[in-house]
């Protein structure tokens, strides 16, 4: 019964040597093997690893280190363009811990920390790379070149700390406030002028229509008036023509229908007052005159039929 404790006594001590001598290494990690502080391995397959056990006598230590794509983004960067206007810029990098030893002695092997130096990096890259640019490089296709161009200058920095640069990314770059209401006053100012060209061209434009319609206008009613006079003149030339005709055939007739029709126009007005002679020849056909309409030829009467005598 007295062996039974001190065998389970060894056994949970070897059992414990056993597990403080080891440590594994996953897909996403890599790890630093220290012995007195000392750098002694880097293990950067995954797997299971062994090691001097008792880590807290400071005999060996393992420090786990990232292996996997890192990102850190920077936001509100004030940057002054090309011109001396500022603009705030956000941005990310993408970077992989790829020097595990360098890393550590850099750093200490602490992202936090490594992160505090690639702002300070990131940030003077992106001022020097927007200074010698305007606002509208930014915009447009010269954006991929200046993310390279950043991505450039940060990576002998980077390397010193043990990383490697995968990439960088501007995610915005926007106006600051008093440049905003700088940029949409004279954005409202060049609206404002754009649309009065516009209306001043219509303007012209409806100058230039209305001038033409009138002209047509003209031309359309002179036309009109012409053809209406030469058709004026051929109706007066018909209806002489239709009198004269009437005239030659039956003078007194004739003289006759015009008096009654001068007579209807004179008399029909409502309260016509005509102050005449009575001798005058205007009422020659109301029997005031000696002049008569010549009597209208009697009918013929109708001939007698010839009888024939009988002959016997």
């Amino acid at each position: 019964m007295g062996r039974l404790p001190i065998i389970g006594i060894v056994a949970a001590v070897l059992l414990f040597i056993g597990w403080s001598s080891i440590f594994v290494v996953n897909e996403r990690e890599q790890a630093i093997v220290l012995r007195f502080g000392e750098i002694v391995d880097v293990k950067t397959e995954p797997g299971i690893y062994f090691k001097a056990p008792f880590g807290f006598l400071e005999a060996d230590n393992v420090q786990i280190i990232e292996d996997r794509l890192l990102r850190f983004d920077l936001d509100d960067i004030r940057v002054q363009v090309s011109g001396g206007r500022f603009y705030e810029v956000d941005a990310f990098i993408a970077y992989r811990i790829n020097d595990a030893r360098r890393f550590r002695l850099a750093v200490s092997g602490s992202v936090p920390l490594a992160e505090q130096r690639l702002r300070t990096r990131l940030d003077a890259a992106l001022r020097r790379v927007y200074g010698l640019r305007g606002f509208e490089a930014a915009l447009s296709e010269e954006r991929a070149s200046m993310m390279r161009e950043v991505a450039e200058q940060m990576r002998p920095d980077a390397t010193s700390l043990g990383l490697e640069i995968a990439d960088v990314r501007i995610r915005r770059t926007d106006l600051t406030q008093e440049v905003s209401q700088q940029t949409y006053e004279r954005m409202k100012a060049e609206r404002l002028a754009e649309a009065e060209r516009l209306r001043a061209r219509g303007r012209e434009a409806a100058q230039r229509i209305r001038a033409r319609a009138d002209r047509e206008v003209v031309e359309i009613t002179a036309d009109a008036r012409r053809e209406s006079e030469i058709l004026r003149g051929e109706g007066e030339a018909e209806r002489n023509a239709v009198f004269a005709d009437a005239f030659s055939r039956d003078p007194d007739f004739f003289d006759f229908y015009r008096s009654m029709t001068a007579y209807t126009n004179a008399l029909s007005g409502d309260g016509t007052t005509m102050l005449l002679s009575p001798d005058s020849d205007f009422f020659r056909y109301f029997g005031t005159h000696s002049t008569e309409l010549p009597a209208a030829p009697a009918p013929a009467a109708p001939a007698a039929p010839a009888v024939t005598g009988a002959t016997e």
